[in-house]
């Protein structure tokens, strides 16, 4: 089993179903010593849940943390207080801010509602509730659908054409429920950002960008000129002879 998770520079929860997925945004000079750093961290934190190794893979927009566990509930720890001690600890350590993968990231929301439905909280409740939180955390535009006969939507979405596949970060999960297996989707619209840090720094073919025109700048002191008119020829000296 792994626990798994996904986005740009910031760790989630960790959370795991067969799979969860931690996301965190190293520097690539770092990378290697990063690399020892978390799999020593994961080493003694869950040797005794099955740790074997953790796995990175870097992305032009993310770098991602794949932890391999056997024992995904013992990481999850009771109502996931594990996951966000972990979460809380390496976000410390790479100085990411709070919330800022969570809502942006697909996987993140898409695990976190079969929690809610498993714990009996209303399904439009729950959905609303993730809608509000991935929009406040700064995103585009958002959908959620659960069992395909509802669909919450805000923002903007698109659906179509090439943005489609960096723009639109999508998750599909399932939980199990007394009227049988409802699945949950969710799509987030990530917002244009010029460094790359919480989205594309491809602009979308039809973004207009306005430049602000330059202030200009008037003259401290009064000047006179004159407008209009022939100028006066200059005067020429008089020669006379005695």
């Amino acid at each position: 089993m792994r626990t798994q998770r996904h986005k740009n520079d910031t760790v989630p929860f960790l959370s795991a179903e067969h799979g969860g997925k931690i996301v965190i945004q190293i520097s690539k000079k770092r990378k290697f010593v990063s690399d020892a750093e978390m799999n020593e961290f994961l080493t003694q934190e869950l040797a005794e849940d099955g740790y074997s190794g953790v796995e990175m893979r870097v992305t032009p927009t993310r770098t991602e943390i794949i932890i391999l566990a056997t024992r995904t509930q013992n990481v999850l720890g009771e109502k996931g207080w594990r996951i966000r001690e972990l979460t809380a600890v390496v976000q410390k350590r790479f100085g990411s801010p709070e919330g800022s993968v969570e809502g942006l990231c697909a996987i993140a929301q898409a695990e976190s509602l079969p929690y809610k439905l498993l714990g009996g909280l209303a399904v439009r409740r729950a959905c609303y509730g993730a809608l509000w939180f991935i929009m406040e955390t700064g995103a585009k535009g958002c959908e959620v659908v659960r069992a395909k006969s509802m669909k919450f939507v805000d923002g903007l979405m698109i659906h179509s054409r090439d943005p489609v596949n960096y723009y639109v970060d999508t998750a599909v999960r399932h939980v199990l429920l007394r009227q049988g297996v409802l699945g949950i989707k969710v799509k987030i619209m990530l917002p244009w950002d010029p460094t790359g840090k919480i989205g594309p720094k491809k602009p979308l073919p039809d973004h207009v960008s306005i430049v602000e025109p330059k202030d200009e700048i008037l003259p401290t002191t009064p000047i006179s000129e004159q407008k209009g008119g022939k100028p006066e020829p200059p005067a020429v000296p008089s020669v006379t002879t005695a």
